[in-house]
C-alpha cells in the first residue's frame, strides 16, 4: 500500500553497513566541509551513491554507480558521512538530464538523472540487497524476476498533494525541501497526470487573485494550507480540496464560481479543517463545497467512488498490471475464499471477487470500508464484505468463528506486517499467499518468519513510481507440507 508513499522527505534507516564503523573512527579523522575523491560503488535504498573513505561507508545525493566524484562532507555522523557533489571527474553513461530542475531539491525524483533502464535494474537489485541484509531462509534461491516498467514513465501520478504558502508576496504551492519546511514553489511537474496541474497552478493564480488568506505556519495564522487534486483517469473527473487552519473560508463564493467558470472537470470540491500546527496533512472534518463528494474511478471493468481521503494507487495504469499479477499469483478456484488484509477502498478484493466464493476484507479507516462496502454494492458483487479493524485482530476472531480461508492477499503500509497478523497467517495456514509490499526491507523481514511455512516461488518487482527510489513487489508462496 503506497499511498503514504507521496512524495516523501522522510529518510528510511541506513543500511546495516554504517553501523559496522566505530564512532571514534569517523570523529577523529573526517571533518565537515572535507574534500575527497570518491568512486561510487552502489545506490542505496534512498536513490543516493554510496562509496567508501578510509573504510568509511558514505552517501553522496544524486551520484551513481561507476562515478568518480570529488565529494564534500555536509554530515558527519558517528558511523557513516554524508556528503555532495564538488565535481564530477568521471561521469556515469547511465546518467541522463533530468526533466525538472528541481530534481535535486524535493523527494519524489530522486532517480530523474538515472537513465530509465537503469532505474529498473536498481529496483530489482533493491529487492536483493534487502535479502542480503536479512537473509530469509532460501533467499539466495529466489526467483526474483526483472522489474516490470512504464512505457513512458512520466505523467503517472493521479493525485497531487502540494503544500501553499506566501513566498515573496505570491502564493506558492509545491513540496518541501528535503528534511526542512521550506516550500518549493512547483510550476510544472513532469511525474504528474497534466490535468492535476492544470487545476494546480488555475486555482494557485486564483488564491492570489482573490486574496485568500494563506497559511503562514510561524505564526499559525492565515486560513488556506494545503491543496489537493486527484484525477480520475478512466471518467477524467477530477476532485478538487482545500485544508483549511479553520472551518471560515473568506471568498469562497468567488473561487467556487472561478472553478465552476473555468474548470470543467472539476466535479467535486471539498474543504477539510486541520486546525493548527500539525505534520498531519488531514484533519477529521471534511465538508462538501461543490458538486459531488466523490469522484468515480474504474479498473479492471470495476467503478469505483473516491472519496477526498479514500487511498486509491497513485499510478492506475501500473495499478493495473499489479493486480493482474496479484491474480495470476493467486490463481483462485471458484470454490476457494479470500481474506483482503489492508483493504482500502476494496479494490485488490473486489477485482478478485468475480474468481472466488468469498472475499472478507479489513481496513483500520471506517471511511475506506464504508466505501468498499459501498463500492462492492455499486459494482453488484455480493460476495464480498469489508469490516472495520487491524487484519492482526480480525483475522484471529475470524479464525476463531471457524472460518477458515484458502488464499489470503497482504498490501501493508511501508511498516510492513504486524507479528500477531503473521502468527495468525501461519496458523491458519492457507494454501495460497500473496504478498504486495511497497518496502523491500521490510518485506525481506516478514519473509524471516513467513517462510517457517511457506517458501517462496517468486518476487516479481513493479515500478509503480519512475523517477523515485520506491519499488513495489509481488510475492507469491506456495506452503510447506
Amino acid at each position: 500500500m503506497t499511498e503514504s508513499n507521496h512524495y516523501s522527505n522522510r529518510r528510511p534507516a541506513r543500511p546495516s553497513q554504517a553501523r559496522r564503523q566505530p564512532a571514534e573512527k569517523v570523529q577523529a579523522d573526517i571533518t565537515l566541509g572535507q574534500r575527497f575523491p570518491l568512486t561510487i560503488k552502489r545506490l542505496g535504498i534512498n536513490g543516493e551513491g554510496i562509496g567508501y573513505y578510509k573504510h568509511v561507508i558514505t552517501f553522496v545525493k544524486g551520484a551513481l554507480p561507476g562515478e568518480v566524484i570529488v565529494a564534500e562532507v555536509t554530515t558527519v555522523h558517528p558511523r557513516y558521512l554524508e556528503a555532495k557533489i564538488r565535481k564530477i571527474r568521471k561521469f556515469s553513461p547511465d546518467r541522463v538530464d533530468p526533466r525538472d530542475d528541481y530534481a535535486g531539491e524535493v523527494g519524489g525524483f530522486e532517480l530523474e538523472h538515472l537513465d530509465y533502464p537503469a532505474q529498473l535494474k536498481f529496483k530489482q537489485d533493491l529487492i536483493r540487497q534487502a535479502l542480503e541484509k536479512y537473509q530469509p531462509a532460501g533467499f539466495r534461491q529466489y526467483d526474483i524476476r526483472p522489474t516490470i516498467g512504464m512505457a513512458d514513465p512520466y505523467e503517472y501520478r493521479n493525485k497531487a498533494q502540494f503544500q501553499v504558502r506566501l513566498i515573496d508576496g505570491h502564493v506558492a504551492a509545491g513540496l518541501y525541501k528535503e528534511n526542512s519546511h521550506d516550500l518549493v514553489d512547483l510550476p510544472t511537474c513532469s511525474v504528474q497526470m497534466p490535468v492535476t496541474m492544470t487545476v494546480m497552478r488555475a486555482v494557485v493564480k486564483w488564491l492570489e487573485d482573490l486574496a485568500v488568506p494563506i497559511y503562514d505556519e510561524e505564526h499559525n495564522s492565515g486560513i488556506v494550507k494545503t491543496v489537493v487534486v486527484r484525477a480520475a483517469a478512466a471518467t477524467g473527473e477530477v476532485q478538487l480540496v482545500f485544508v483549511t487552519n479553520t472551518p471560515k473560508f473568506p471568498k469562497k463564493h468567488q473561487l467556487l464560481m472561478k472553478i465552476a467558470d473555468n474548470l470543467p472537470m472539476v466535479v467535486s470540491v471539498m474543504q477539510n479543517v486541520n486546525i493548527g500546527k500539525t505534520s498531519l496533512i488531514w484533519g477529521d472534518q471534511t465538508t462538501l463545497l461543490a458538486g459531488k463528494p466523490t469522484i468515480t474511478e474504474e479498473l479492471d471493468g470495476l467503478a469505483f467512488d473516491l472519496s477526498a481521503r479514500a487511498f486509491f494507487q497513485l499510478n492506475p495504469e501500473q495499478t493495473h498490471k499489479l493486480y493482474q499479477l496479484a491474480r495470476t499469483a493467486l490463481n483462485l478456484a471458484p470454490h476457494e475464499t479470500l481474506v483482503d488484509a489492508y483493504s482500502g477502498v476494496g479494490t485488490i478484493g473486489l477485482s478478485l471477487a468475480d474468481v472466488a466464493q468469498e472475499v472478507r476484507g479489513m481496513d483500520t479507516i471506517p471511511a475506506a470500508v464504508m466505501d468498499a462496502n459501498e463500492n462492492a454494492k455499486r459494482n453488484q458483487i455480493t460476495n464480498a464484505k469489508y469490516e472495520v479493524g487491524e487484519a492482526e485482530t480480525l483475522l484471529p476472531q475470524w479464525l476463531a468463528a471457524g472460518f477458515a480461508p484458502d488464499a489470503i492477499v497482504v498490501d501493508p503500509p511501508r511498516t510492513g506486517l504486524d507479528d500477531v497478523l503473521i502468527d495468525a497467517i501461519l496458523q491458519s495456514a492457507p494454501e495460497k499467499l500473496v504478498y504486495i509490499s511497497c518496502n523491500p526491507s521490510t518485506l525481506a523481514q516478514d519473509l524471516r518468519q513467513l517462510t517457517r511455512g511457506y517458501q517462496v516461488d517468486y518476487i516479481q518487482s513493479i515500478d509503480m513510481f519512475p523517477q523515485t527510489a520506491r519499488c513495489e513487489a509481488v510475492v507469491r508462496f506456495t506452503k510447506r507440507h
